[in-house]
């Protein structure tokens, strides 16, 4: 039994070692901060984020809207934007400065009407006396390689002659007004379907395959190609600076570009290119806009 002393001396040397013990356990270590970053609320800010490449805007925007411009849409090629404006896609191209006429982009608008001074490609000149026979004036000769290069173009037309009339063999022509335009019909069959602004924007005439196309009225040809989605193997006449003609599905192609026709010449060969008959598409276009040509054709 230990005296009161003796109990004395063993408390406290069971409290000192308390002590120690405790000491130990409450030993500051020197950690890394943690950061609380669901309550924190100095956090800095994410980084930002890599820009990436610029999106370059369409070319000339700035002219949206304006007169004598033309915005491109989905599906447009030049061709079709020349057929809708009246003009030569080659016109266009220049007037552009489009290096790759293929090249166009949605968004892009383009100058379709002359620059100032810019020259333009010149239609055949009006006929003082109209032609009233429906025959060809010109027979085609020796075969050519096939349509000029155009943009877009899908596959050669078949193997055709390169139609040839000598200047000399033309009457004489005077100075006339755009809207006094020799008109006569491009073939001898019946009309199957007529004009309509938004389904049929021309006349479609029967005949049977090879049966002969014939220029409309004097003009200038300014496409000769099957780029034109629903159109086949396709001719564009542009006869002055208000009126085009458009002539579609032929089977054979008898002319070159920038190549001169006269009003009753054979331009192509009837046939059913991209339609279900073998038939002419024709279409008068007053400065790009369809107009009903039987509005402009003599009667029957």
């Amino acid at each position: 039994m230990l005296s009161v002393s003796g109990r004395g001396k063993v408390l406290t040397l069971v409290l000192g070692l308390a002590m120690v013990l405790s000491g130990c356990g409450t030993k500051v270590v020197n950690r890394a901060p943690v950061e609380d970053r669901g309550t924190a609320t100095g956090s800095l800010p994410p980084p930002a984020e890599t820009p990436g490449p610029s999106q370059k805007p369409a070319v000339g925007t700035e002219n949206a809207g304006k007169p004598g411009y033309y915005t491109v849409k989905p599906g447009d090629t030049l061709i079709r934007i020349g057929l809708d404006t009246g003009q030569n896609w080659k016109d266009l191209a220049r007037w552009n400065g489009l290096e790759n006429p293929n090249l166009i982009e949605v968004g892009q608008t383009l100058r379709v009407v002359p620059p100032v001074g810019a020259t333009v490609v010149a239609a055949a000149p009006v006929l003082a006396r109209p032609v009233t026979n429906s025959t060809v004036a010109g027979t085609p000769v020796a075969p050519a390689q096939g349509a000029s290069a155009a943009p877009g173009n899908a596959a050669p037309v078949a193997a055709a002659p390169a139609a040839s009339q000598s200047p000399a063999a033309a009457p004489p022509a005077s100075q006339a007004s755009d809207e006094d335009l020799a008109w006569m019909w491009p073939a001898r069959g019946s009309v199957i379907n007529g004009f309509d602004e938004v389904k049929n924007k021309g006349l479609d005439i029967s005949g049977a395959a090879g049966e002969p196309v014939l220029a409309a009225a004097d003009g200038r040809v300014v496409y000769v190609g099957a780029s034109l989605r629903g159109y086949g193997n396709l001719i564009i006449l542009k006869h002055n600076n208000t009126y085009l003609t458009a002539y579609a599905h032929n089977q054979v192609l008898l002319v070159k570009e920038d190549q001169t026709v006269r009003r009753g010449q054979k331009i192509a060969e009837m046939g059913n290119s991209d339609a279900d008959r073998v038939k002419l598409h024709f279409e008068v276009r007053r400065q790009g806009k369809p107009v009903d040509p039987a509005k402009y054709l003599p009667a029957r």
